[in-house]
């Protein structure tokens, strides 16, 4: 049986953020000051029907309220332009989100879990960084560092992709509507032709994903550092470590598990960027996240 969800609108920067509310079903996390809320939102280009409803239902089972969100532009949620990958911006709606959730009836302002996986296992990271008051930290397949994964491009597609990827990104940025895949097969334009790319995608995106990006985001990848705030996280940590990760380079993973400021945990599975979505390897980290929060999070 699954928990039951219900649909909730968040302002961030005056725009309507959709997301999802999953409420706990156990009180085991629940103290006087109120129920602990776990805060979710996707990766590059993806939004909050791809494949994290099994995760929001084993944490609210576990004790915790749940918000699954959509970033500005993408998915159910409104704002303007659509389909722009700029980590700044899903900061700021983090951000955004986890100031909702302290203000909601029933639950603990100082007991908000940051969850990210992919591009958002690095936003969580740096969001943290910024609000000492998150309560834990878990990121699974994190993109820690954006010139390592541009590094990891080049290694499995070649320097003449990440020229083709730097030209449509500057034609980006003098036609504003200019766009390309997120994904795509080996050879193809995309910004992601890994072996696993397309069908990892595949396997996880739900109806509202759409295979498009605005090609100027390319360039604010080089700009996505998470690495670089991690001495600044004070709060419980987890990191889910795929170790054949050719999307978010692993190396850059554990050089935030070094640089962390407070407690850190890591999980290393040997799978792929988006094996840990399904069967085995999902159930056994999922398994560890839920006993990492009730590690921070029991009374």
């Amino acid at each position: 049986m699954t928990n039951p969800r219900t649909d909730l609108d968040i302002t961030s920067h005056g725009v309507r953020l959709s997301a999802w509310h999953y409420r706990a079903s156990s009180g085991a996390w629940t103290t006087p000051a109120g129920r602990p809320v776990v805060v979710m939102a996707h990766g590059f280009g993806a939004t909050k029907d791809a494949g994290l409803a099994p995760f929001a239902e084993r944490f609210a089972a576990a004790g915790a309220d749940v918000v699954v969100f959509d970033y500005r532009g993408f998915g159910t949620s409104d704002g303007i332009p659509r389909q722009a990958v700029d980590h700044r911006r899903h900061r700021e709606d983090y951000a955004a989100v986890v100031a909702h959730v302290r203000s909601m009836d029933g639950v603990d302002a100082d007991r908000v879990v940051l969850w990210g996986s992919s591009y958002s296992g690095g936003h969580v990271v740096a969001v943290a960084a910024r609000d000492p008051r998150i309560a834990a930290v878990v990121s699974q397949g994190a993109a820690m560092d954006g010139l390592a994964a541009v590094l990891e491009i080049r290694r499995y597609a070649g320097l003449r992709q990440v020229l083709r990827l730097t030209a449509h990104a500057l034609r980006g940025v003098v036609q504003r509507g200019h766009t390309l895949p997120i994904v795509g097969e080996p050879g193809s334009l995309a910004a992601i032709t890994s072996h696993d790319g397309l069908s990892g995608y595949q396997l996880i995106m739900g109806p509202t994903f759409r295979n498009e990006m605005l090609a100027r985001g390319i360039l604010l990848i080089l700009l996505n550092r998470p690495v670089a705030a991690a001495s600044k996280v004070s709060a419980p940590l987890l990191l889910v470590i795929a170790s054949d990760d050719t999307i978010a380079p692993p190396t850059a993973v554990e050089s935030v598990a070094r640089k962390a400021g407070g407690r850190v945990e890591t999980l290393r599975l040997d799978v792929g960027h988006f094996a840990i979505y399904e069967g085995e390897p999902f159930a056994t980290s999922v398994a560890a996240q839920v006993a990492f929060l009730d590690s921070v999070l029991s009374p």
